[in-house]
């Protein structure tokens, strides 16, 4: 079958098929056939077309780190926008600022993540091969070993007889790393730094200055999007654990007594919530305000659980059935949370239900550590009460919730494979094909396709057969197709086709734009 290829198309299709058998490799905790199959079938349209790729691919990558492609980028841009206008949009004194990346020790000190930022290390005595130990522990017997002491990590793995998965040799003692990627700063590297873990602390150094900035008044959100940087042991799930990442993150900062109040809590208060608490064995769902009642949790932190859920079910269209907040122990949780709540999508492709964002009550943890330790005082005045604010956090990993976006929206059909983006997500939103090379039908696409691209992303294509036109757009996502025909040089209609349901329906070029726009903001 190979026959007719150049030598360097081979290559090209031994050099895909090494990196989907990487995958395989990174997505082992995944053992089901049709998990596999799945990630198969997205990652060659990926490849193809552009939304992801490895990293130094032409050098055989890197464990851990990514590149987004054309379409990937402005898929990812589209889902950050969205984030932006529905989270900063929550209050009138929320908005975004962009921090450094790298931040010197003092910083980390503060925060506690020179001391807490660790994962379980474990190491092959044979091969000297380093693993997650709560991984492997996960791998062997299914449990959640997250929450495990390293002293309980040992047992466990004795217990069970886990060996190395790579040479089978014997794992050595279980201790604890920090994540942190540390780095020299200037010629003499006279002077400590880190690449940022995650965005918050940007916003919590901060705050001082933007309390200020923002006519000292509580509330405040502080939104960050930016990357962050965690040197992860074993980085095995393809695109969903990574070395360097994206997040979108929002800090808000307000007067603790407030705690159990929002203005708009009885707004919200009938909402049904999807949630999984520790003391329930499957997800069960209760209005917001049972919820509040229940289990003791203040209405500004559920209001936000609210809106949360919106965003997912509202604006990228998860089904209800595949989304859940998970309840975490008091061992699970990060060391600085005294509420956390995941937010999970059940994604085929990671075999369940896996973390996409967290809410998270840091209470004033942040900002007095940053207190004690620069010596500057986060202290505010409100009408003569002194006190440090408190902080709940919305924090969103970008990258996970793209590869949500593929896994969700992926099918694959008889006569098609097709990805059933939520057309304000899809990286682009309407293709412009005229039905055949001949000028008068070039010109006019054309010039329709001027009009679109100066509203919303838009493809232009005239090669090949209308059909085999429609079959790139519906493999990239593209919700919404144009053709011009004849009939629009007589009568000034194109056929708009409807991506999902395949109909075809004649539209007045003059309302074309209203069409669209309709149907994307539904």
């Amino acid at each position: 079958m190979f026959s007719r290829q150049g030598p360097h198309v081979l290559c090209c299709l031994y050099v895909q098929s090494r990196i989907i058998r990487n995958i395989y490799k990174e997505l082992s905790f995944c053992s089901r056939k049709v998990c596999n199959m799945k990630v198969d079938e997205i990652m060659d349209v990926a490849l193809r077309r552009g939304f992801i790729f490895p990293a130094s691919e032409i050098y055989g990558g890197v464990s851990g780190f990514w590149e987004y492609g054309n379409l990937g980028t402005l898929m990812k841009r589209k889902w950050e926008d969205a984030w932006r206008h529905h989270f900063l949009s929550l209050d009138q004194n929320y908005y975004e600022i962009s921090t450094s990346n790298i931040m010197p020790e003092a910083v980390f000190k503060g925060s506690g993540h020179l001391e807490h930022f660790n994962d379980p290390l474990t190491a092959c005595t044979k091969c000297n091969q380093r693993f997650r130990a709560d991984d492997l522990i996960t791998d062997a017997c299914g449990k959640n070993a997250e929450d495990m002491t390293t002293e309980e990590m040992e047992v466990a793995i004795n217990e069970e007889n886990i060996q190395c998965p790579r040479c089978g040799g014997e794992l050595g003692p279980v201790q604890l790393f920090n994540m942190m990627f540390c780095l020299d700063i200037g010629a003499a590297g006279g002077t400590k730094g880190y690449l940022r873990p995650e965005t918050a602390q940007g916003a919590f150094i901060s705050f001082k200055r933007m309390f200020e900035v923002l006519r000292n008044r509580l509330p405040i959100g502080i939104g960050i999007v930016g990357r962050v940087y965690r040197n992860e042991i074993s980085p095995r799930q393809g695109f969903f654990r990574l070395r360097e990442f994206n997040q979108a993150e929002l800090q808000i900062f307000f007067d603790p007594d407030t705690f159990d109040e929002h203005a708009s809590f009885d707004d919200v208060a009938g909402t049904p919530l999807r949630v999984r608490p520790l003391d329930r064995e499957e997800e069960v769902e209760m209005t917001a305000g049972d919820f509040r009642d229940r289990y003791d949790i203040g209405r500004f932190y559920v209001y936000h659980m609210v809106k949360i859920q919106e965003f997912y079910l509202d604006a990228l269209k998860v089904p209800r059935e595949k989304f859940r907040f998970r309840e975490l122990s008091e061992r699970e949780r990060a060391f600085y949370n005294k509420v956390h709540w995941d937010i999970e999508v059940d994604m085929e492709t990671l075999g369940g239900y896996k973390e996409v964002a967290g809410i998270h009550y840091r209470t004033s943890h942040d900002l007095s550590g940053h207190q004690e330790m620069s010596k500057q005082k986060m202290q505010v005045n409100i009408d003569g009460k002194k006190f440090v604010p408190h902080v709940l956090e919305l924090s969103f990993g970008v990258d996970r919730n793209f590869w949500a976006l593929l896994d969700l929206a992926f099918a694959k059909e008889e006569e098609r494979t097709v990805f059933r983006f939520p057309p304000r997500m899809a990286p682009i939103t309407v293709a412009v094909f005229p039905l055949l090379n001949k000028q008068p039908l070039i010109e006019k696409a054309t010039e329709i396709y001027s009009q679109l691209a100066s509203i919303m992303q838009t493809d232009y294509d005239r090669g090949g057969s209308i059909g085999r036109r429609y079959r790139r757009q519906d493999e990239i996502g593209t919700p919404f197709c144009v053709t011009v025909d004849f009939d629009t040089l007589e009568d000034g209609t194109v056929t708009l086709r409807d991506r999902d349901t395949m109909e075809q329906k004649r539209v007045d070029e003059n309302s074309l734009l209203g069409e669209i726009l309709s149907r994307v903001a539904q």
